[in-house]
């Protein structure tokens, strides 16, 4: 079939495997080797890029592969590979919780003294360093929900209903213009950024890569739609007073009117919807299949695992005075500037 020329162009690989999937969705090779994925970090650049490729084929797809790739056996075989690498590591990582509400607990709770990102971009951040957290965030933003909307084939009865009620809230209750997607374009615009979708996954770290495949993993499993609801949950959860501090950011740096904004959405949606999804998503899913508990707590603590790698890769780095990005100098410094 024709390739997609709107979709986005296929990035730099970042090694032996990520190079291997590249070259297969070219029709120049083979998909990778089952020794490359063993040998390839778990949360490292190579891997996670060589799984978003794989992943985005669900969604826009890139404009030198056919959509025909989507499901390609022997893709698919590959991506397995890749999947049980992360998961086994998600698994082996992860300190996780006896139950729901014990997962649940202390997101509930805002810390006196923060110090993740959105604490550092409230009281540090300067409008370089927020336009860094844009461009990263886009991987995820510019396809707001999407990943989530998997899960709803797999959902019934009212766990089904009210992540469709929150689902419909994040497409903009069906006027365009208020998708939250096209929200997150509007701030990238005001930051000077460019708003092509997949236009920063050049330069996107490994740590945001893993977060938005994290997504995905769990999305398109049916096997771990609890995880799917359980990450979900956790990030509904923690939206909301995260939002306040970036929109606190985007007012005092002076970001715009359309940055200030996203976040002043999220504050007021999202905890709205966290109670939804504590009380009828996973309340009903756990209704209807109580075995599922353990697969939710999973969920949310791979969440906050995930993002505190994430969040300890931004940090680092901005204490320290330099990017983020994995970029040129020519790029950074046109973030930068």
């Amino acid at each position: 079939m024709a390739h997609d020329p709107q979709g986005p162009r296929l990035p730099s690989a970042r090694g032996p495997v990520s190079a291997a999937v590249m070259a297969y969705l070219s029709g120049t090779g083979t998909p990778p080797q089952a020794d490359d994925v063993r040998d390839a970090a778990a949360y490292g650049d190579d891997l996670q890029l060589a799984l978003y490729l794989c992943y985005e084929l669900h969604y826009r797809g890139f404009a030198e592969v056919g959509p025909d790739r989507e499901w390609d056996p022997d893709l698919l075989r590959a991506r397995a590979a890749l999947e049980d690498r992360f998961l086994a590591a998600l698994r082996r990582d992860t300190p996780v919780h006896e139950g729901v509400t014990e997962a649940l607990a202390g997101l509930l709770v805002e810390p006196v003294d923060g110090t993740g990102v959105t604490h550092f971009l409230r009281d540090r951040g300067e409008l370089w360093h927020l336009r860094e957290y844009a461009a990263q965030r886009s991987l995820y933003h510019l396809k707001e929900a999407d990943p989530h909307a998997w899960v709803l084939p797999r959902l019934w009865g009212r766990a089904k209903a009210a992540m469709a009620a929150v689902e419909f809230d994040e497409y903009g209750g069906g006027r365009p213009d208020r998708v939250h997607a096209r929200l997150f374009a509007d701030l990238m615009t005001d930051l000077g950024l460019d708003t092509s979708y997949g236009h920063y996954l050049e330069v996107a770290s490994a740590e945001m890569l893993a977060t938005v495949n994290l997504m995905s993993l769990f999305g398109l499993h049916r096997s771990l739609r609890g995880a799917l609801v359980g990450h979900f949950a956790a990030v509904e959860v923690t939206s909301s007073p995260g939002s306040r501090r970036l929109a606190e950011a985007m007012r005092r740096t002076g970001a715009g009117p359309a940055a200030e904004h996203f976040y002043d959405e999220h504050v007021e949606a999202d905890a709205v919807h966290e109670q939804v999804v504590r009380h009828d998503v996973i309340g009903g899913l756990l209704a209807e299949e109580p075995h599922l508990e353990p697969d939710v707590a999973f969920g949310i603590d791979a969440t906050g695992h995930v993002e505190d790698r994430l969040a300890a890769r931004l940090l680092a780095d901005w204490r320290a005075g330099r990017s983020s990005l994995r970029a040129t100098e020519a790029s950074v410094t046109a973030l930068m500037s």
